[in-house]
């Protein structure tokens, strides 16, 4: 039996959907009312199945049933997304929520008081308890159209971005979200620009930046760090976003998860960091929005 030959210059597989643009190569634009920083908060509705399944944890890990990790997370949906979204009222903000559709099932409520406020409604699987890369390609694509058909049905609405629960993709993932009729995801965290992503159809969706380290599960949850030290983090990444934007139009997302960050002691901090963002705002310095407004008005300069 021949051994295979080791090829040592042989290219690095690659994904195929984009190509390597450094970003100070780039088309200069600008965000509506001419402003150099679009901002908008991912706020993260989930719900998990109770006995099985994946789930964020606060502490080790325990055999189902894990009531301790669990009730913690049951929180957020019970109590930390209505502070939330009391802070969000008080400041005028809007959110994109990033919805799983079994909360229509489990806490309608909450889902409603969200369409209520006009806040965007993402995609985010059915519930983070699975993993999307798990599923066959016929599975995924089920999955895909039903969150969407869900989200339509109940809230009069036409979703058209996606997060993938624990930012699970298979290598078809991209071409099926174009091909149910989403425009853009927020999987992939390799940029601060939108990026047009090919897609198996000649289409193009749209990958608009969604936060791994603007995001308080793994500065909070993995890294342990302080809900003050995370604040600070918010207001320094934004500080200096504005500085690089002279140059480069830019996005930056703010992923938040309501059993975490509705925590009352953390939820003081955050309400700094986003009084912060609401100045900025209200100054004309930063475009508050939603992922699905960054999509629309980069396809639009790309129409031009």
């Amino acid at each position: 039996m021949s051994k295979a030959v080791f090829a040592p210059l042989a290219p690095v597989a690659h994904h195929g959907r984009f190509h390597y643009q450094p970003i100070t190569q780039r088309t200069d634009y600008a965000w509506p009312n001419g402003a150099r920083l679009a901002v908008y908060l991912g706020f993260n509705l989930e719900h998990f199945a109770f006995g099985e399944g994946l789930g964020a944890n606060i502490g080790p890990a325990h055999p189902h049933p894990d009531v301790l990790n669990y009730s913690w997370r049951e929180y957020g949906n019970r109590v930390g997304a209505w502070r939330c979204l009391e802070l969000f009222d008080s400041l005028g903000l809007p959110a994109a929520t990033l919805l799983n559709t079994a909360l229509y099932d489990h806490c309608p409520e909450l889902v409603a008081a969200c369409v209520a406020r006009g806040d965007e409604l993402v995609g985010h699987g059915h519930t983070n308890s699975i993993r999307q890369a798990d599923l066959s390609e016929a599975d995924e694509a089920a999955l895909l159209a039903a969150c969407r058909d869900r989200m339509h049905e109940k809230s009069g609405v036409q979703a058209t971005g996606w997060l993938s629960p624990w930012i699970s993709e298979s290598r078809t993932t991209p071409d099926l979200l174009l091909e149910t009729g989403y425009r853009y995801t927020l999987n992939w965290a390799h940029d601060d620009q939108p990026v047009p992503m090919q897609t198996r159809d000649g289409g193009t969706l749209w990958s608009i930046p969604y936060p791994q380290e603007l995001n308080d599960i793994p500065m909070i949850i993995a890294r342990q760090m302080d809900a003050k030290d995370f604040a600070q983090m918010v207001v320094d990444n934004t500080d200096e976003m504005l500085l690089q934007a002279r140059t480069q139009p830019l996005v930056m997302g703010l992923a938040l998860h309501p059993y975490i960050v509705g925590q009352p002691y953390r939820l003081l901090h955050l309400r700094r960091a986003l009084q912060h963002l609401a100045q900025l705002r209200d100054e004309g310095r930063i475009w508050f929005t939603t992922p699905g407004a960054i999509c629309d008005h980069v396809t639009q300069l790309q129409a031009r």
